[in-house]
């Protein structure tokens, strides 16, 4: 009797480890670990700030996941936008794993991955809505969710630590284009039947009050904006991804009798696979090659383009600059931002809508006009989700910090036990197990920085960047006599971002005197042969004094000592 009651307390607990996604937009990525095997829940990419100078992407950490590899049995994708599955084509370069998520997630994540030359170190298992799983440890449920890419899932794992349920990202659009809605039917019946254990819910919104307007009320703006402009070429930008709003932009177009071009690489692409998959209905006969649209009148075109973000080189970008090869805007044009600026792109946006505007074009955007609707649910939906999901614990996710807290303080006020809502950030370990649900430890959760190469920049380079953008850098040259440690030649100045050398001889006269005493003062030197560290140590520190005290500004200084 007691060996079978040690048996029964015996329940494995569920470790989840946050590598990112928690108190940012973007790179969202967990672990999720049960009896010494794990699965990855999404492996996504951030787009630089703009402080992270000369940075492409941003990375999770792969620290933890490189460590502990023989655990990893496979990663399993929500949905297929790039802030969820862009950095499997990193990861796979390390390690080989099977991606399991729908058709339409996989085909996202497969561009990045064939491009990168890694296909063959996974293989791509599709899932299909309502289908149930055994993934590694865990008996995952894929239920269906509303967003703004199509096929999104909600994941349910079902544990011997009960249910835990992880949104994605998610809205509850009672008309979507394709009419998959989330499924709260079956969120309900699991609160009531087993109950959930624990809720990681989408944040992106949760400052935001009400509901997100219905993908289908976008459709309606854009028939509006067609009909009003019948004479003009309409140019329409949104993200590659959105399937739904190139139906919405397609059904538009095609009521007022126009030809459809898509004009970017990664829209082309995607339009032809949703093509396949029978998810985009553009007739063949209506969908033309971007360089025959010159054949046409401006009132039988419509453009559906890349760039909607301000994305230097991108279709909508070149357009601004009137360097697009095949798209000249003009007073003939309507051009149509179909999203919103991505917190950190506005300048960039503003940028593309300036030069837009300057050659004449008609420019239409979110601030103007309803062209845009979120596909992150907002606080009144994320409130009636919690109230039909019933958890007994609660972990905000995909989000900032303040959305996090925001969404964390909702669950409080639905009945959520204060003690069983966390508030995780990346690198954070949280332990499920029989005596509740607490915090386990701390993992590694930086930054991992793509400048061409992964991994070949770091937070020392950054701040170099950082210090050569804001300050300058002073590059000094000078020849020594090894032997007697005598200055032969300079120092000669080289001055980049600091002063304007043609403009400023007598301060760069002062300062080469300054370091020509600091290398040859007698008090200062040192016995024995010359030491070439030490005379940069002295004329870095005699530069930078005199920098600082003539201009109150400390750029870098890069001091060049050679011998003869």
């Amino acid at each position: 009797m007691p060996g079978e009651m040690a048996s029964a307390r015996v329940v494995p607990p569920v470790r989840i480890v946050f590598l990112g996604g928690l108190g940012e937009i973007g790179r969202n990525c967990a672990w999720f670990e049960m009896d010494g095997r794990a699965i990855l829940v999404d492996c996504g990419l951030m787009f630089p700030d703009p402080e992270m100078l000369g940075v492409d992407l941003v990375l999770p950490d792969f620290t933890y996941i490189l460590e502990n590899r023989d655990r990893l049995v496979a990663c399993v994708l929500t949905h297929g936008h790039e802030d969820h599955c862009g950095a499997l084509a990193y990861l796979l370069q390390e390690l080989s794993i099977p991606i399991y998520g729908s058709e339409v997630s996989l085909g996202l994540a497969r561009n990045r991955i064939e491009e990168a030359g890694v296909a063959d170190r996974t293989e791509m298992i599709a899932v299909q809505d309502g289908e149930r799983r055994q993934i590694g440890p865990f008996d995952i449920e894929f239920l269906p969710v509303a967003h703004s890419v199509p096929q999104g899932f909600a994941l349910a794992l079902h544990t011997p630590q009960g249910v835990i349920l992880h949104t994605g990202d998610f809205k509850l659009d009672l008309t979507p284009v394709d009419g998959r809605r989330t499924d709260l039917t079956r969120i309900g019946a699991l609160a009531a039947e087993e109950g959930i254990r624990l809720l990681l819910s989408d944040s992106t919104n949760a400052e935001e009050a009400g509901y997100a307007p219905s993908e289908r009320a976008v459709g309606q703006v854009l028939w509006a904006l067609f009909e009003a402009n019948r004479e003009k070429r309409i140019i329409v930008a949104c993200f590659a991804s959105h399937i739904h709003r190139v139906q919405q932009v397609a059904d538009a177009a095609l009521a007022s009798g126009r030809y459809i071009a898509t004009l970017g690489r990664s829209m082309g692409r995607n339009v032809a696979f949703a093509r396949e998959l029978g998810l985009l209905h553009i007739p063949e006969e209506r969908l033309i090659d971007i360089e025959k649209i010159g054949n046409l009148e401006p009132s039988q075109i419509c453009v559906v383009c890349t760039g909607s973000q301000g994305e230097p080189m991108s279709a909508l970008a070149l357009m601004a600059v009137g360097e697009n090869k095949w798209v000249k805007t003009g007073e003939d044009d309507l051009v149509v931002l179909s999203s919103h600026a991505i917190p950190g792109n506005e300048t960039n946006v503003g940028k593309v809508i300036d030069g837009l505007c300057r050659s004449g074009a008609e420019v239409v955007h979110s601030g103007l006009a309803p062209v845009h609707a979120s596909g992150h649910a907002m606080r009144d939906e994320l409130k009636l989700l919690i109230s039909i999901a019933k958890p007994r614990a609660f972990i905000p996710v995909h989000g900032e910090y303040r959305h996090l807290m925001h969404h964390a303080r909702l669950a409080t006020d639905l009945g959520v036990p204060r003690e069983s809502v966390l508030l995780a950030e990346d690198g954070d370990v949280v332990e499920v197990s029989s005596s509740g649900i607490e915090f386990a430890g701390e993992v590694p959760a930086g930054y991992l920085y793509v400048d061409g190469i992964v991994g070949d920049v770091g937070p020392g380079v950054l701040r170099d960047r950082q210090l050569l953008a804001e300050e300058g850098v002073i590059v000094l040259v000078v020849t020594v006599d090894a032997r007697t440690g005598r200055v032969l030649t300079g120092p000669e100045i080289i001055t980049r971002g600091w002063v304007h050398a043609p403009e400023a001889e007598k301060l760069l006269d002062e300062a080469r005197e300054v370091v020509l005493a600091a290398i040859e003062d007698p008090e200062s030197a040192e016995p024995g042969p010359t030491d070439f560290e030490t005379l940069k140590r002295r004329a870095r520190s005699a530069l930078g004094r005199f920098v600082h005290e003539r201009t109150r500004r400390r750029p870098m200084i890069v001091p060049v000592v050679m011998e003869t």
